[in-house]
């Protein structure tokens, strides 16, 4: 790929600057630039730079979100998003020349993101009016049921259990368990990717690989190591549920949604 002028936009500085290490490890050719991660400063940005070829765009930002930022910029730039929890079903971004990164980020994933783009170039992008109407579209589309209840099997029968009286699911041994309000524990028979594509992101996050815990569940928050911050939630669980520094900002813009 020839050299290509490429934006970063992200709230959070340290996830900023690893994408950044990263993208420069595999397109050392491609200029790169990160712009501060709120609405208003990426679009003052936008203000006074050329339109870059390729943005790399966090879903939440530290003002609002992507749909804002799109809305008041209407860049011709192509998208890859980045973020740490399925939100706004961006599965669906896929379609249109667009691509999406979960956190924490995986260099072999972002590698395939930009072959993707690079083939889309190759092949021709859309119209930019056309990619970016998409986008919003997508963007703004919120009709989605979440998941309400789960078969629970027993020893000698079966019951529905009810989302809203789940504490939070957790993973062990590749097993995942989901643990009610009350401490009682049932078997799950989906993975924590697959839970978190399945509940209402109003109402549960995934804390790290191990724990998806719902707002209900949440009884404080203190500053642990390494810039974490610990969880508590009642029912207590197990052991300490942590939230590392690259997911605090979408854990602090989940509490206060």
């Amino acid at each position: 790929m020839n050299k290509l002028n490429a934006i970063i936009i992200e709230d959070e500085i340290p996830a900023a600057r690893l994408l950044h290490s990263m993208i420069t490890r595999l397109r050392p050719q491609w200029t790169l630039t990160i712009v501060p991660g709120s609405v208003d400063e990426a679009a003052s940005w936008f203000k006074e730079n050329p339109q870059p070829d390729l943005i790399f765009l966090d879903i939440q930002l530290a003002d609002g979100n992507a749909f804002d930022f799109l809305s008041t910029v209407q860049p011709s730039s192509v998208i890859i998003f980045t973020t740490a929890y399925d939100q706004y079903a961006i599965r669906a971004f896929t379609v249109n020349s667009i691509d999406y990164i979960l956190k924490p980020i995986d260099e072999t994933r972002l590698l395939d993101a930009i072959i993707k783009y690079e083939t889309l170039q190759n092949k021709g992008i859309p119209h930019p009016q056309e990619y970016l109407n998409t986008l919003l579209d997508t963007l703004q589309h919120k009709e989605r049921r979440y998941r309400t209840r789960f078969l629970i099997y027993g020893a000698d029968r079966f019951w529905s259990l009810q989302v809203t009286d789940i504490a939070y699911f957790y993973s062990e041994n590749k097993i995942t368990f989901a643990v009610t309000k009350k401490g009682q524990e049932h078997i799950i028979d989906l993975s924590l990717n697959k839970l978190m594509e399945q509940l209402d992101p109003e109402l549960f996050f995934r804390a790290n690989r191990q724990v998806i815990i719902s707002i209900d569940s949440i009884d404080h928050a203190e500053p642990y190591f390494n810039g974490k911050i610990a969880i508590s939630v009642l029912p207590p669980y197990k052991s300490q549920i942590t939230i590392s520094e690259e997911k605090l900002s979408s854990f602090k813009l989940w509490l206060n949604y």
